[in-house]
Parts: structure tokens; C-alpha cells; sequence
């Protein structure tokens, strides 16, 4: 990504595609990203961000709002963890033998795997458990809901995608970030339909929109709710 600032706005520009569009994205992490067709020159796409500020201002404002309320981990008992849009308590438990289970409605995690090897440890115990539910869960689904959209990914993988939720490749290779097993069923259902039609259009344009709409079209409330709590899903 090319780092570029027009007045007062950052933003960073992902290589020219043969797209005809030039999208737009407030990534998780608050970073302007801009997506344009190769046609366009970095001069070109400066007056086009300038264009768009006050749509950039608004959206940057609603992005520091909803992340006024990320989470600050402290790794006592009794602290909350989503899974599946379900909160679960956290129970510290003296001498378990594997690090991190999910059992009558709590998740017990090894008291020792915290006290040797520190928070980091904990967290990975974590990320282990949503990435093998995830691998599971998400692999289902896109084989659902693939034949739907009318397309055929080249392979389906799961990852540590920082501030991304998912992602699709040019070449059709579907990415997913394990934080998504903390959202419902069916935000996870929107954001596999979300990545499957993409392969048919790259940007978020209307027509990639209409795709989606097409398979669900109940969409907008299911973006809306990751919008509203994606913040809250994280470690």
C-alpha cells in the first residue's frame, strides 16, 4: 500500500485493478484505504479522496465512537467471551489438563497456563479454540452457501487478519479471520456471503452489493450488527 495524504486525511492506496470503480474502506484499525482503477493516477485519486471528505469525516467519527468501546482484558474470573453472539464466563481452573475448554456454559482455561507463561499464553489458547471451531464452522458454510452465489472458491484458509474480517484473492482463495466465531450465526453466515460475492465483483460497489442481496437479503442488518460490536471481539 502507497501512503498518501490529501488536506487533512491519510490514507494509503492498494494497486490499480481493472475495476472501474474506485472503492473506498474505513478499515477496522481506522486506516482510510482506497482501492482504485489502474487507470487513475495518484493525483487523480488525491482529488477524488478530497471529493469524498466529508463522507470520510463521518464515517472516521462513527468508527471512534464504536471503538470507544473495545475491550480491556484483565483475565480474572468471571470475565465475559463471546462465542457464537453468546457471552461466556471465564473460570480459572487449578490443574486442567489442556489449556482452554468450553464446558457448562463457562470457559475454563488452565490457571497455570496464565501464572508460567503469561496473558500472551492465554490469548493463544484463544485464538487456538476460535480457529479450530472456525476451520469447521466456516468451511461448512461456504460450501453452502458457494453453489448459491455461483461461484467455486479455490480454497478456504484461517488467519490472524489483524483489523480485516475476511478477504478474497483475484484468484479466488477465501481468508478468515478467527475473531469472527464471536460473532452470531448469522453474521458469520454474512460475512462468508460477503467474501463468495466478491469473487464475482471485487469492490462494494451497487452491483457488488446486489449480489449480495440476491443470496441474503437481510444483509444490511447483519453488516449493521458487526458494525455495532466488532469492536467487543477481540482478546
Amino acid at each position: 500500500m502507497t501512503p498518501r495524504r490529501v488536506g487533512d486525511i491519510d490514507y494509503h492506496i492498494l494497486p490499480g485493478t481493472e475495476r472501474k470503480t474506485t472503492d473506498i474502506v474505513i478499515e477496522r484499525d481506522g486506516k482510510v484505504v482506497v482501492r482504485p482503477p489502474a487507470t487513475l493516477t495518484h493525483e487523480q485519486v488525491d482529488e477524488l479522496v478530497a471529493s469524498k471528505r466529508f463522507w470520510i469525516y463521518r464515517n472516521l467519527a462513527e468508527w471512534r465512537d464504536l471503538n470507544a468501546t473495545a475491550v480491556v482484558r484483565e483475565w480474572v474470573n468471571g470475565e465475559a467471551f463471546l462465542y457464537l453472539g453468546r457471552s461466556y464466563r471465564l473460570s480459572l481452573q487449578a490443574n486442567q489438563e489442556c489449556d482452554l475448554t468450553l464446558k457448562e456454559g463457562r470457559f475454563c482455561l488452565n490457571r497455570n497456563l496464565i501464572d508460567e507463561q503469561g496473558v500472551e499464553a492465554a490469548k493463544k489458547a484463544f485464538e487456538d479454540f476460535y480457529t479450530a471451531k472456525a476451520k469447521q464452522r466456516i468451511n461448512d458454510r461456504v460450501a453452502y452457501f458457494a453453489p448459491k452465489v455461483g461461484v467455486r472458491p479455490a480454497s478456504v484458509s484461517i488467519g490472524d487478519m489483524a483489523y480485516r474480517w475476511a478477504s478474497c484473492s483475484q484468484d479466488g482463495k477465501l481468508k478468515f479471520n478467527w475473531k469472527c466465531m464471536m460473532a452470531t450465526p448469522k453474521v458469520i453466515d454474512y460475512v462468508v456471503v460477503h467474501e463468495l460475492c466478491h469473487m464475482h465483483i471485487q469492490d462494494h460497489s451497487d452491483a457488488f452489493w446486489n449480489e449480495v442481496d440476491k443470496v441474503m437479503p437481510d444483509y444490511l442488518e447483519r453488516k449493521n450488527w458487526l458494525k455495532k460490536y466488532g469492536a467487543s471481539m477481540s482478546l
